[in-house]
């Protein structure tokens, strides 16, 4: 049989017919011929090293090989949303030779909203990767091979011989030619270095600067660094909003006494109960719903020609994290209670401060409102956040001497102002809308008595 074996590897067309019958083998390596690339099994392997002579034009090769059923495993960039098609591969969780466990984080990617995580698809050893950070990625792009075993090391067996210690034609002639022109370079040292000493090239001196010119400050103490792409998205859409937008502020001052006094007296109890701590934002919200409700205009939005009202109430609500602005949403904020509104804000706030916010989360909207005074901002004029039409903005609160009932009494006033888009919203209506939420604020009970 081995005799037959060799006259049919010694014949070209065999020889192909012999090799496409194994590529059946899930696991197996490439040996390339001159002219031929096909699989073959490695049992045909050894038998064609025995049949081959010693000396041949022929060179065994081999690579590690595999697929989606082999021991590689490709981790790709996932769905990023509608909205976005593509990010940049901000950071490397793991490095090359780190164990992971199934869908465990190896990259995050940073997009104009969101950042996302790119898991490991199989538990294993990161073999390799195949982007840099700062790559522009889209979905499905490959970042990283995971070996699903504990080597990656390919196994040569004792008839395969390495490809580097096959001599090359042509080797002795290099090696004798290479010690000529050592030898030539130790017998006249002086020659290199009169030409170093040639090329050497001086800088120049720095140009003296007059008593008139003023003295910048040197460019080493300057850092240059790339712009995240969620900064980039928040300077492109306020600036869009600045040039669309007929924006106008209208302000107001509200007491926070009476809404203080209501969280005073029902925290232990709101939390016993909802498990959730009360705070201010709530009161705002609901506050801002009633506005929303009695002046619908305020809650529309022109699209072209034509103005669009929108018969839902989803308020944003803006959170500043480490790496921009976001503004999460309150999905039918009409519809909550305070706890529910209390709960899904902090929520959406956790979340986005962790970085694990979803798109859908933030998508939408028909109404923002900021609370800059959680930094301690006395006064501000915000800006529209398309595509809406207005957005109230909150400040600290700041105990000043107020006339109450004729007696000057201290009293913890907050300045809130309304910005919105006067193309659409007439002044009278955004002085009413704000003072709507003045009255509900300084008395909750209006909320209870639908007044």
């Amino acid at each position: 049989m081995a005799s037959s074996f060799t006259r049919l590897v010694r014949r070209p067309v065999t020889k192909l017919f012999l090799l496409k019958s194994y590529r059946h083998a899930r696991s197996f390596s490439h040996h390339i011929y001159p002219g031929i690339t096909a699989p073959v099994c490695p049992n045909s392997r050894r038998e064609l090293s025995g049949v081959l002579p010693r000396v041949s034009q022929y060179q065994l090769l081999s690579r590690t090989f595999s697929s989606d059923k082999g021991d590689l495993a490709e981790a790709v960039v996932p769905f990023m949303g509608e909205s976005i098609t593509d990010g940049t591969l901000a950071t490397f969780l793991k490095k090359p030779g780190d164990r992971v466990a199934i869908d465990e984080p190896i990259a995050q990617v940073e997009t104009d909203k969101v950042t996302i995580d790119v898991v490991s698809p199989e538990a294993g050893v990161i073999e390799k990767f195949v982007a840099k950070e700062g790559d522009t990625v889209t979905p499905g792009t490959k970042i990283a091979f995971i070996s699903k075993s504990d080597s990656s090391d390919t196994h040569v067996t004792p008839s395969e011989k390495p490809v580097q210690d096959i001599p090359k034609p042509g080797a002795k002639e290099a090696d004798k030619a290479k010690s000529i022109v050592e030898e030539q370079i130790k017998e006249k040292p002086d020659v290199a270095t009169e030409i170093k000493e040639k090329t050497r090239v001086t800088s120049p001196a720095a140009p003296k600067l007059t008593a008139s010119e003023p003295q910048l400050p040197p460019k080493e103490r300057e850092r240059r660094v790339p712009m995240p792409r969620i900064r980039k998205r928040v300077a492109t859409r306020l600036k869009d909003s600045q040039n669309t937008y007929a924006m106008l502020t209208t302000f107001n001052e509200v007491d926070m006494t009476n809404l203080m006094k209501l969280r005073s007296d029902y925290k232990d109890a709101f939390v016993d109960k909802h498990g959730t701590k009360l705070g201010l934002m709530s009161g705002f919200v609901k506050a801002a719903v009633s506005g929303l409700q009695q002046l619908p205009i305020v809650n529309a939005v022109i699209d072209g020609e034509d103005i669009i009202y929108r018969d839902y109430i989803d308020i944003s609500i803006a959170v500043g994290t480490p790496k921009g602005l976001v503004v999460p949403v309150l999905r039918d904020a009409d519809k909550m209670n305070f706890a529910d509104v209390e709960k899904n804000i902090n929520t959406l706030a956790k979340r986005a401060n962790e970085g694990t916010i979803s798109i859908d989360e933030m998508a939408g909207g028909t109404f923002t409102i900021s609370n800059g005074g959680v930094y301690g901002s006395l006064l501000s004029t915000p800006i529209i956040n398309p595509p809406q039409s207005a957005i109230l903005g909150m400040h600290s609160i700041v105990s000043r001497p107020m006339v109450v009932n004729g007696n000057v009494l201290p009293r913890p006033m907050m300045y809130i102002a309304l910005t919105y888009d006067h193309r659409l919203i007439d002044g009278r209506e955004a002085v009413y809308f704000l003072r709507r939420i003045k009255d509900v604020v300084e008395d909750p009970r209006r909320l209870l008595l639908d007044l």
